[in-house]
């Protein structure tokens, strides 16, 4: 099939998008505020996501519309409509409220996939205080560096992650509180000291509240990414970010209220877990399923049918793995609910988008955005044909370049820096306590996303790869500094490097270099302990491999030249080494 065929849908399917015929003559004079008016302001002009995406569909019967299908890794099942989290969010904003939490406080989540995690994420919202999901999978120093770089004053969990995080609460003297969630009551015990009981606050706490008057500017979620050097920073968004959530939520997802069962597969320790797990469907007034299990091609299909699944959003790396699974496992469930396939992370082979045609009878239809953007940029809509491998067009209201080092436009088919040009609603605002950092990501009127990418005659985008040595690994961004930090800990460690591998699944995996210190001899049980110590402290972004070097390659300056290190492992040219030490 050619990918002209591809992507174009039964008329019946499609919303009615005359705007998206065109996507790229149609962002030339579209304005933003024509989403305004289909927003639900709260009196004075004031906005809040909260309320955008649940209070908002409390009127009449949407009230009882379910909200959430909610199936934990046990089997459990729970339903929550609108009205009923309406009333949970009012009762965990009361609970902040009590504790003494004010706007502008910050209050950091650190959960499995549970009802509680979203009650109290869009609770803390409503209260105007400013929200720091954090990945489950993350280890104790990832969860450290992310508390102690907010000032976070609270800390929502559940016991078994409590315990994983024990040894570094000590070091955050901002955090006040600790509210324990107690979902698995076979995991009850009593709580430590100072935590308070999730379960004993809600008890107490009143299903009214009146939601913070925040204005579309003031904070509401703070998301960490890595870069090349340093810690990873607080990506730091506005409540005006739902206006773009919702409107990419109709545009890119072809979200509608009245038909759809929406499934997005992310954690939302990610952004894309709240941006499309939260924000965009729920401000769309769209049932989604939240599952709480882990991967499972089996168990994946079997969630599809049971809840008769209609848009389905997930990874590139958990498209692969399906793919693993092999063709004929689909074939053993009902997947005829499904009408739309979308996927985003890192970039989806072109493989995979005509596996989706083979085994769905319909492409995957890849996007691009990032923690930095706040929602979807570009994309291949349900509109418009897919072309295997490109990111698609940019959405209305955005204008993207591919740009030289010097910042000019290169013409169609030149690889470059992938840039867009600043003020869509969702842009972040600022790096916590970093401003340099943030200033230096627009040049020349353009924000600078650190990909590469080129356009084709017909404005499709296609990513190239990134222009540092950020690591891209199974849809999520890690820095090496993170990783490293960690590695040099270990008491054999003199100097240590990671690079992102190529992998068929993950689309990379991080590879450690590490130079050992005088006494130390290189062993197989050295190499797995330094790798046992970073999996304790890092958990999910910790090397996969590691390999001795009796030095590390560095520039006279000292610094350690990862670019080196990853075309040597690669086979690749390495390029100019005259800055080299001798």
């Amino acid at each position: 099939m050619e990918y002209s065929e591809l992507g174009k849908p039964p008329v019946s399917s499609m919303r009615v998008q005359p705007h998206l015929a065109d996507p790229l003559t149609a962002r030339r004079g579209f304005r933003w505020e024509r989403l305004y008016r289909e927003l639900d302001w709260l009196p004075g002009g004031h906005l809040n996501m909260a309320h955008e995406c649940i209070d908002r569909h409390c009127k009449g019967e949407k009230a009882q519309r379910v909200a959430m299908l909610w199936e934990g890794k046990n089997g459990e099942e729970e339903r929550y409509t609108f009205a009923q989290l309406r009333d949970e969010t009012n009762r965990f904003a009361n609970v902040l409220k009590g504790l003494g939490v004010q706007k502008g406080d910050r209050v950091f989540i650190y959960m499995e996939r549970v009802p509680e995690l979203y009650i109290s994420l869009f609770g803390a919202l409503k209260l105007g205080a400013i929200v720091g999901p954090l990945f489950s999978a993350f280890g104790p120093q990832p969860v450290k560096d992310r508390l102690l770089d907010s000032g976070a004053a609270v800390l929502v969990t559940q016991p078994h992650l409590r315990r994983n995080i024990a040894g570094i609460l000590p070091d955050l003297p901002e955090l006040k509180h600790i509210i324990v969630v107690n979902k698995n009551q076979r995991d009850k015990a009593p709580l430590p000291s100072g935590d308070l009981g999730y379960e004993e606050l809600m008890a107490g706490a009143s299903p009214q509240f009146d939601v913070a008057r925040t204005s579309m500017y003031d904070y509401s979620v703070m998301h960490y990414t890595s870069g090349t050097t340093g810690k990873p920073k607080g990506v730091v968004h506005r409540h005006l970010a739902v206006v773009q959530q919702y409107a990419t939520g109709r545009w890119v997802l072809d979200l509608h209220a009245d038909k759809d069962i929406y499934w997005c597969t992310a954690d939302p320790g990610w952004v894309t877990g709240t941006s499309y797990g939260m924000f965009a469907p729920w401000s769309n007034g769209v049932t989604q399923v939240i599952y709480e299990g882990g991967f499972g091609p089996s168990a994946w299909y079997q969630a599809i049918q049971k809840y008769r699944v209609t848009v389905w959003y997930t990874a590139p790396t958990a498209i692969r793995m399906l793919m693993k699974a092999g063709d004929e496992l689909p074939g053993r469930f009902d997947l005829s609910s499904l009408r739309y396939l979308n996927s985003v992370g890192e970039p989806l082979n072109p493989e995979a988008v005509m596996w989706g045609v083979k085994v769905f009878k319909m492409p995957i239809h890849d996007n691009w955005w990032q923690t930095e953007t706040g929602a979807i940029l570009i994309g291949n809509y349900l509109a418009m044909p897919v072309r295997p491998g490109s990111m698609g067009r940019p959405i209305p209201g955005i204008v993207a370049g591919v740009l030289d080092d010097e910042y000019n436009e290169v013409p169609p088919g030149t690889e470059g820096n992938l840039a867009v040009r600043p003020g869509w609603p969702a842009m972040f605002h600022t790096y916590w306590r970093n401003q340099e950092m943030y200033n230096s990501r627009f040049r020349k009127g353009w924000y600078i996303t650190g990909d590469r990418a080129r356009v084709d005659k017909d404005g499709y985008f296609w990513f190239v790869g990134r222009a540092d040595d950020v690591i891209k690994t199974a849809g999520h961004l890690v820095g090496p500094f993170e990783v490293e930090s960690v590695l040099i800990e270990h008491p054999a460690v003199a100097e240590a490097a990671v690079i992102g591998k190529p992998d068929p699944l993950a689309y990379q995996i991080i590879k450690a270099f590490v130079a050992l210190k005088n006494g130390y001899e290189e062993s197989e049980a050295l190499r797995q302990d330094i790798l046992r110590h970073a999996r304790q402290r890092l958990q999910s972004i910790a090397p996969r491999e590691l390999e001795f070097r009796p030095s590390l390659p560095k520039t006279r300056s000292g610094k350690i030249m990862r670019r080196l290190l990853k075309a040597q492992e690669l086979g690749l040219p390495v390029g100019d080494t005259s800055t080299l030490e001798d």
